[in-house]
């Protein structure tokens, strides 16, 4: 029998390493990503307070396009800086959510530095 690697399971372990060294404050948010087939979702949280401060999705109604390429990623990213930036959050931390750092994930960070965040 062959066995299948289970890729969100590993996920979750490179996920919850990451976490234990990346935390967000309230001077410096944790910007989280998740990543779906069809959509993607990032959030700018306060860990001490345990709180959302920002969210922003290609789920969202406004959002009219396809949320699974990069193109629908990159615009992400403006919009959650754009609302980052209205509650007066300049810089944060970045939480890639346990993904490879390319692709989605990497349009996802250029667009909020292109938006003005700082990480």
């Amino acid at each position: 029998m062959v066995s299948k690697v289970d890729s969100n399971k590993a996920r979750q372990r490179r996920h919850k390493r990451v976490r234990g060294k990346v935390t967000g404050t309230a001077e410096r948010p944790r910007l989280s990503v998740y990543r779906s087939l069809q959509h993607i979702y990032c959030q700018v949280i306060d860990d001490v307070a345990q709180t959302t401060l920002v969210s922003a999705s290609t789920a969202e109604k406004a959002f009219t396009e396809y949320g699974g390429n990069k193109s629908a990623a990159k615009e992400i990213g403006k919009t959650i800086a754009e609302r980052a930036k209205a509650k007066g959050i300049e810089s944060v931390v970045f939480d890639r959510g346990g993904y490879v750092y390319q692709g989605r994930v990497q349009e996802l960070a250029e667009g909020a530095r292109e938006g003005g965040l700082q990480f």
